[in-house]
């Protein structure tokens, strides 16, 4: 019988998907010290700066803020410390393999726990060019406002 798991975002990178244009999502795990996880439990977590980067064969998480835990003593953590991310070989693989040629980005999307274990979702991404980004929010509104006006007309025949 397996167990249901539930998620709790502790963490998104909202600026992200404004940023760049995510290509694919990849779900990886973060190993975290003690007092780390007992912050990210308190969701004191901050990923507006943060990237991931292969390194010999590793990935890791840098730039990524996990504010030191309250409850703690002097042997508390580093709070921008790099993090590594916990995949399989064969992924790590095919993600560096993609970052290297192809001109790619991992930017973490959000942080939560699945269950008792902290995940982070990271993106797979091209950056965006300012006019891009002007053409992204150009068409969201357009979309917002055809909405709009079918609900209006829906509403208007009753």
């Amino acid at each position: 019988m397996k167990r249901e798991e539930t998620l709790k975002v502790v963490a998104l990178n909202r600026k992200a998907r404004h940023n760049y244009s995510i290509e694919e999502t990849i779900e990886a795990g973060i190993a975290l010290k003690g007092t780390e996880i007992k912050s990210v439990r308190e969701g004191r977590v901050s990923l507006q700066e943060a990237y991931a980067r292969p390194d010999k064969g590793e990935l890791w998480l840098l730039g990524g803020h996990i504010a030191p835990y309250t409850g703690g003593n002097r042997s508390n953590h580093e709070p921008g410390r790099p993090r590594r991310l916990l995949l399989h070989r064969k992924q790590i693989d095919t993600i560096t393999g993609k970052v290297h040629e192809k001109g790619f980005t991992l930017v973490p999307l959000k942080m939560y726990l699945k269950g008792h274990l902290a995940k982070v979702e990271l993106g797979l991404a091209r950056g965006r060019k300012l006019y891009d980004k002007r053409q992204v929010i150009i068409q969201r509104e357009t979309e917002r406002q055809v909405e709009r006006t079918i609900k209006s007309r829906r509403s208007e025949r009753n």
